[in-house]
């Protein structure tokens, strides 16, 4: 149970995106914000989780940039408008970590792999792995939580998992009944 897990401010949340914050859009990306969609009670969810940790990171694979799908400054045009967004909401995302090469590609950063948890605590230096949280909804995203040593939580979805995350959850509101 997550309540054993002793939660308090000085934890960490990292998210990954799509999927988490926003509806996935399946075999294909969000190329400009009109396609970001909020999952219901995402916004919600944001505006107390946000709070309650010491730091909400976002770490997001989005190889549309490397396949010229968009541009990084599209890309970045869409975080900007999901954290103006978050904000008015009541939220707080306090850094956005964007691994934006394909598949196997240099340099490493996508999830699995753990470059962008390194950057957040290198951004961060009070950031613990054992008192942090991965939510995600994919095999990579629970392994990246793994790979640092975080609790992983998987949000369920038509997404076959394979790797066992420590915890299962429909959508991000029901982490707050955990965790509170």
């Amino acid at each position: 149970m997550i309540k054993e897990w002793n939660i308090d401010s000085s934890w960490c949340l990292f998210l990954d995106r799509d999927g988490v914050i926003n509806e996935r859009i399946w075999n294909g990306y969000v190329l400009n914000y009109e396609q970001f969609v909020f999952k219901a009670n995402s916004l919600k969810a944001l505006k107390f989780l946000t709070h309650y940790f010491s730091h909400t990171i976002i770490v997001t694979n989005q190889q549309c940039v490397s396949k010229n799908l968009i541009t990084i400054k599209e890309l970045d045009e869409i975080h900007d408008q999901m954290l103006t967004e978050i904000t008015e909401h009541g939220g707080k995302i306090n850094s956005i970590f964007a691994a934006t090469e394909e598949k196997g590609e240099i340099p490493y950063r996508r999830k699995p792999n753990k470059k962008m948890g390194i950057e957040a605590q290198n951004q961060f230096p009070n950031i613990d792995f054992t008192k942090s949280i991965m939510v995600g909804d994919t095999d990579s995203d629970i392994e990246f939580g793994k790979n640092l040593g975080m609790k992983t939580i998987l949000i369920k979805s038509d997404e076959k998992n394979t790797i066992q995350a420590d915890f299962n959850i429909s959508n991000l509101i029901e982490l707050i009944d955990f965790i509170n």
